[in-house]
């Protein structure tokens, strides 16, 4: 998961304390924080700021009311903040980090039990059961739930990734993104051509020459495939 940052740097910070997940690698303009074995959190240098609320957004598990709270509270102390995004009367919290970036602190759900402190990345969508049918193919993840405007897949370990229906429609490019790596033994034009396939197109961003190719999903959301790993 890859988050556009002004200061890569000190948002990697509060996040990396936040989690309790120590910055396993920091370059110029690039911080990396290792959430699983198959799962990065990096920050990545941009120039413009956030505008509208993201497409894609981090759910915080937590094992009680009392750890929901004391979750709450660290990452106001860091300089999070609440927001309103329309939640009404929920059982979570919401709230955005130092640069606006909403995400949520969940209440206590078994089926985040052993996940750690990351329970799910969120995407935003129109179509959950469409967009779990492409995230399945693209990541690798199982669906595991699947209701009208619902849908989880499950990884080996670490986070979920969750597609919730929204009625709002994409207008920017998304700050936060995914990003899927093949294989070692697999190659990444065909890793590519297969995604194209299944409804995924080339986009461009203002990458340039890149080693990696960025496409976007059938409902828009920027992507990228990695080299072999």
């Amino acid at each position: 998961m890859v988050v556009d940052s002004v200061d890569p740097a000190a948002l990697a910070g509060f996040w990396s304390a936040l989690l309790q997940k120590p910055i396993t690698d920091e370059e110029p303009g690039v911080v990396e924080i290792a959430l699983t074995p198959e799962t990065d959190l990096l920050f990545l240098p941009v120039s413009e700021g956030k505008t509208v609320k993201n497409r894609v957004h981090l759910d915080l598990a937590s094992t009680s009311p009392e750890d929901r709270a004391a979750v709450v509270q660290r990452a106001i102390g860091l300089g999070a903040r609440p927001v309103d995004i329309g939640q009404g009367e929920v059982p979570w919290t919401v709230l955005a980090d130092p640069e606006g970036n909403e995400f949520c602190v969940l209440e206590p759900r078994e089926e985040y039990r052993d996940v750690g402190p990351l329970a799910a990345v969120v995407l935003d969508t129109a179509d959950p059961s469409a967009a779990a049918g492409f995230w399945s193919e693209a990541s690798g993840l199982p669906v595991v739930a699947a209701e009208s405007g619902f849908a989880s897949l499950r990884p080996r370990s670490g986070p979920r990734l969750e597609l919730v229906r929204v009625a709002d429609p994409r207008t920017v490019k998304n700050r936060v993104h995914l990003d899927v790596a093949p294989g070692v033994d697999d190659d990444q034009e065909a890793e590519v051509a297969r995604l194209v396939a299944l409804g995924a197109r080339p986009v461009d961003v203002g990458q340039g020459d890149v080693s990696w190719t960025v496409l976007a999903s059938p409902e828009g959301d920027e992507f990228c495939v990695l080299t072999p790993r």
